[in-house]
């Protein structure tokens, strides 16, 4: 029994001890390396710098109410397109007790000085028609007038001197003019108070006015409807922020006010995005790009930066600036504002031209080489010179041509 065991164990070590060394000689003999060659091929290479960001309407307008209230119709919802002057909605006016008094009390006190100015109107025009406001300056003149045409008989029959006669003329003609003079003033004064009267009216057209847009939200004069709201631009209705019902509050000097729909220009769009500090040294307005919409995997648009921000802001440790750029219109894809996108703002472009690998390039000092394929298997250093890159493929200049085979140089 032990014998047997004994056997049994001796073969069992004998086929271990084969497989062993059949399984150290497979991993001792390897096989031969077989390495790859690669032509250039002729591409255009970009240099990029990449900023992301969103697509935003170049004009965007907030349409706010004239007056408080409560919306009482809504005539649009987003997406709708609108023209300038078109009706948005309506309000309902709620007005106070209080601020209707006051007008009411405006309107009693703009009529008591319209009345006021009206009379001094009349008083004074009459004083005009009848010459009461220039009646010592008239008089004066036909004294000076009698006295001269007296004074002249004398001259001429020689009783008096020269002298003393153009003494009387020069005091006549002195007279003649403090007389249009006292005309030209009273005119002026008639004009004060028809201007006066003119402005008293208007106050109270203004009052008048007030008071009725408190009451019904409309002036009857003018056609004005304040109490609804119309759309100040064209373009495309892109949020409606309030519902029918809401409570609104007119736009003021203490107050913006509620928005009652955002309206906007989708024709002329902008990229708005922020690239890093080390980058926006490179960029130029006027430089192209290419943008890329993450909901329009498929398409590309063209843009040109027309706007670098002078000052960065400070975001997650680094500094960013923003930028802008304005969008080529493409009809056959619709952009929609607040779509992210991600911008390639090309730095330099060379098209056409012969390139490789970038990975396949030995560096070594200033000098760049790469491996020529000479035969089967067998390579040889070259020295090339080098152009622009893109990262992946570079640009070659000078020391191989396109029937070249280069060695691929693999990593590890």
């Amino acid at each position: 029994m032990k014998k047997g065991c004994l056997i049994s164990s001796i073969v069992v070590l004998g086929i271990l001890s084969i497989a062993l060394g059949y399984y150290f000689y497979k991993q001792s003999v390897k096989d031969p390396v077989v390495y790859e060659s690669e032509s250039p091929e002729i591409a255009t290479i970009i240099k990029k710098s990449v900023a992301t960001g969103s697509i935003k309407p170049r004009k965007e307008v907030q349409i706010k109410p004239q007056i408080s209230g409560v919306v009482d119709e809504l005539y649009v919802e987003a997406g709708d397109i609108v023209a300038k002057g078109q009706q948005l909605a309506k309000i309902k006016l709620v007005p106070s007790p209080v601020n209707i008094n006051n007008a009411e009390s405006g309107v009693e006190l703009a009529r008591i000085r319209a009345r006021d100015a009206e009379r001094e109107y009349e008083r004074q025009k009459s004083i005009f028609e009848n010459n009461l406001d220039v009646q010592a300056a008239l008089a004066n003149f036909e004294n000076a007038s009698r006295e001269e045409e007296r004074n002249r008989q004398l001259f001429e029959d020689g009783i008096i001197s020269e002298q003393e006669y153009n003494r009387i003329a020069l005091d006549k003609n002195v007279r003649e003019t403090e007389l249009k003079n006292a005309r030209i003033l009273a005119q002026n004064n008639l004009k004060q108070f028809e201007a006066d009267l003119e402005i008293r009216k208007q106050e109270l057209d203004a009052a008048i006015t007030n008071l009725q847009l408190l009451r019904e939200g409309a002036s009857r004069k003018y056609g004005q409807i304040s109490n609804t709201v119309v759309s100040t631009v064209d373009g495309m209705v892109l949020d409606v922020p309030i519902e029918e019902g809401s409570s609104v509050i007119e736009r003021n000097n203490f107050n913006e006010g509620t928005s009652i729909a955002v309206v906007a220009d989708m024709n002329s769009l902008i990229f708005e995005g922020k690239v890093d500090e080390s980058e926006v040294g490179k960029l130029k307005e006027g430089m192209p790009l290419e943008l890329t919409v993450g909901a329009l995997e498929k398409d590309t648009f063209e843009a040109i930066l027309e706007h670098i921000a002078p000052q960065g802001v400070l975001e997650e440790g680094t500094v960013k600036f923003e930028i802008k750029a304005a969008i080529t219109p493409n009809h056959e894809a619709f952009l929609r504002a607040g779509y992210s996108a991600s911008g390639d703002i090309i730095l330099e472009k060379q098209e056409d031209v012969l390139s490789i690998q970038e990975r396949d390039v030995i560096f070594a000092g200033d000098t760049t080489y790469v491996e020529v394929e000479t035969g089967d298997q067998k390579y040889e250093k070259k020295e090339i010179d080098l152009g622009l890159s893109d990262g992946i493929r570079v640009q070659v200049l000078g020391g191989i041509q396109e029937d070249t085979k280069i060695k691929v140089q693999r990593k590890g």
